[in-house]
């Protein structure tokens, strides 16, 4: 916890507090509601916008702030020290290509998914993604998977913590529920949802593991319901599916194995 830890930066946190409660549907934002979001006095607010501001990752105007692209710095510095673009690019165009559907990557952080990789093809669905996308990881394919690549009680708890992504999903499983579909994905090595997380969207995923099997990632494919039902999902697009996650994972292996040993 926050007040637990002595070596804890109290400045820093709030700083960051203020950041994430602009969100993804408030380009500007006065400083009374960020007050009110971050539940921090109005002083304190002001000088973090005044600090954010100085350094450039906040402009004003007529009382609104707003982000400037300068925060995208902070999220890409991930993807860049991940190499994860670069290392999925290639497979993902190429999954594309033969499929004519969309995949995207993404990785858990709490009880959300965040893409950091898609190839997408010009379709009419429900949701609009890109990097840097959250929705809540329970009821998406990419979360199932990710999810079922820890603990039950690990997985239950980041059930219960998700981000404000603006998205309620249509799919609200009891604990029980919840943790007998991660438990067949962890059983099947691969997850679908059917319009759990929004009408007309149907998706299979895949995981994506390190050189010690670990699940550090997971890759999907994803469908209108009305052009793909499950057969063709299951029979057709998963295998492809599969075949990249493997793909992937090996080159991930690669690279991380190639990284420890630049740094001998």
């Amino acid at each position: 916890m926050r007040e637990q830890n002595p070596d804890f930066i109290e400045a820093l946190a709030r700083g960051l507090d203020v950041i994430r409660s602009f969100g993804p549907f408030q380009r500007e934002v006065s400083l009374s509601d960020l007050a009110q979001a971050t539940e921090l006095a109005r002083p304190t607010v002001r000088r973090i916008l005044i600090t954010l501001e100085s350094l450039g990752y906040v402009s004003s105007a007529d009382g609104q702030f707003s982000l400037t692209p300068k925060v995208l710095d902070l999220g890409t510095a991930h993807v860049a020290s991940s190499n994860i673009w670069q290392l999925t690019r290639p497979h993902l165009t190429k999954l594309v290509s033969e499929l004519d559907e969309s995949s995207s990557i993404a990785q858990l952080d709490g009880g959300d998914v965040v893409y950091v990789s898609r190839v997408a093809v010009p379709k009419l669905v429900t949701l609009s993604v890109s990097i840097g996308t959250r929705f809540p990881a329970y009821a998406t394919s990419l979360g199932k998977v990710l999810l079922a690549g820890v603990s039950d009680e690990k997985a239950l708890e980041h059930r219960h913590t998700q981000s404000d992504s603006g998205i309620t999903p249509s799919w609200q499983p009891t604990d029980d529920e919840f943790l007998k579909a991660i438990r067949e994905v962890r059983a099947k090595g691969w997850a679908m949802t059917d319009q759990q997380l929004a009408p007309a969207i149907r998706s299979v995923a895949a995981p994506i593991r390190n050189g010690d099997g670990d699940v550090v990632a997971a890759i999907n494919v994803n469908t209108h319901a009305m052009e793909t039902n499950e057969e063709k999902l299951t029979g057709l697009v998963l295998p492809e599916l599969l075949e990249t996650a493997s793909n992937i994972s090996s080159d991930w292996s690669s690279w991380e194995n190639r990284s420890e040993i630049d740094l001998v």
